[in-house]
C-alpha cells in the first residue's frame, strides 16, 4: 500500500497524544522554549500533549522518563536535548539501548535538513527514533530552530502515520 494511502487510513486516528520530555541541566518550565515549542506546535496541529517533565542529562533520569511515559497514555514521546557529544550529553545513549526498533530515516533526514540550515555541524547531532514498549520514541537536538526543524518537517508531518503503524 503506498504511503498516501498509509496516511489516509492513519487520518482516521483523530487526534495522537505526545508526550515532551526536555533534557537539561538548567531549563525550566518557564525558560523551556524548546518543550514549548514542541507543545505549540502539536497543540497547533491538532494533537494533545498529555505527559511533560524536564529531567538532568542523567542517565537513571532519562530512563526513567522513558519507562513512565511509554507506559502512560502517550502513543508518541519527544524528547529534545542531550544529543551532542559532550561528555554531559547522554540521551542518545540511553535511548538508542532502549529502543526495539530503530527508525535511522529520521536521523539521517534530520541530519540532512540541518546540514543544509547550519553546514557540517549537522554532523554533531544524534538525533534518533525508533519504537520502544509500543510507543514511538524521537529524540532531537534541544535548540529550538531544531526542534522546529524536526517537528515541521518531519514529526508532524507523519505523526498520525507513526501512530498507526504500531496498531495495525
Amino acid at each position: 500500500m503506498p504511503a498516501d494511502d498509509h496516511r489516509a487510513q492513519a487520518e482516521e486516528k483523530g487526534q495522537i497524544r505526545l508526550a515532551i520530555v526536555t533534557v537539561s541541566d538548567t531549563r525550566t518550565a518557564e525558560t523551556d522554549k524548546s518543550g514549548q515549542l514542541i507543545r505549540a506546535l502539536t497543540e497547533a496541529a491538532g494533537h494533545a500533549v498529555v505527559d511533560y517533565r524536564i529531567v538532568r542529562d542523567e542517565p537513571d533520569e532519562v530512563r526513567q522518563a522513558l519507562d513512565d511515559f511509554a507506559a502512560g497514555e502517550a502513543q508518541i514521546i519527544v524528547f529534545n536535548g542531550g544529543t551532542g557529544i559532550s561528555r554531559r550529553d547522554r540521551t542518545y545513549d540511553v535511548i538508542s539501548r532502549a529502543l526495539e526498533k530503530t527508525l535511522p530515516g529520521f536521523g539521517e533526514l534530520f541530519r540532512m535538513l540541518s546540514y543544509e540550515e547550519i553546514g557540517a555541524a549537522a554532523m554533531l547531532s544524534r538525533a534518533t527514533a525508533g519504537v520502544y514498549r509500543e510507543t514511538v520514541v524521537v529524540s532531537t537536538p534541544g535548540s529550538s530552530n531544531a526542534v522546529r526543524l524536526a517537528m515541521e518537517k518531519l514529526i508532524l508531518p507523519e505523526l498520525q502515520h507513526l501512530a498507526w503503524e504500531l496498531t495495525r
